[in-house]
């Protein structure tokens, strides 16, 4: 008999990889400020997406460490939401139609996507952010396909 009766054969590990959309103005050298921020600490960025209007950016970035990337972007006083996405290896061939086929076959619209800028895993990887994350995360891994957690982007040298 279990001595726990509430026990779980397996556990779900939550795919969801968390992002900082900083809001900056449009200005000479925002950008450049916004990654001397992490200037001295041990944060890389290893995603990013940038959204230019008329007169303001919104810059999207996943770190390797997102607590502290925070923690350093608030100290600075940006202006940083914090949000989720997933993120997918890109699997070898035409890993974009298996992907955008898997989230279709769902019936899972893709607000936005962008290629990570640096392969924690040696992978090509595409950050996505859906309409529906956990439907698009049960989806994706019935097609074999790895979504990658924030342990995986984690401090320390590219793997």
């Amino acid at each position: 008999m279990a001595s726990n009766p509430f026990e779980t054969a397996e556990s779900f590990e939550s795919p969801a990889i968390r992002q900082l959309s900083v809001f900056l103005e449009d200005r000479v050298g925002s950008l450049l400020r916004l990654f001397k921020a992490f200037d001295g600490s041990s944060v890389r960025v290893v995603g990013m997406s940038i959204i230019n209007a008329s007169d303001c950016s919104i810059v999207r970035l996943i770190c390797d460490d997102t607590d502290v990337a925070l923690d350093l972007l608030t100290a600075k006083r940006f202006s940083v939401v914090e949000s989720e996405l997933l993120v997918v290896e890109i699997p070898p061939g035409h890993g974009l139609i298996s992907i955008c086929s898997g989230l279709l076959t769902g019936e899972i619209n893709i607000d936005y996507a962008y290629p990570l800028i640096a392969r924690p895993t040696g992978r090509s990887a595409l950050a996505i952010r859906t309409d529906s994350p956990e439907t698009a995360a049960q989806v994706l891994r019935s097609r074999n396909l790895h979504l990658l957690s924030e342990q995986e982007l984690g401090p320390g040298p590219l793997r």
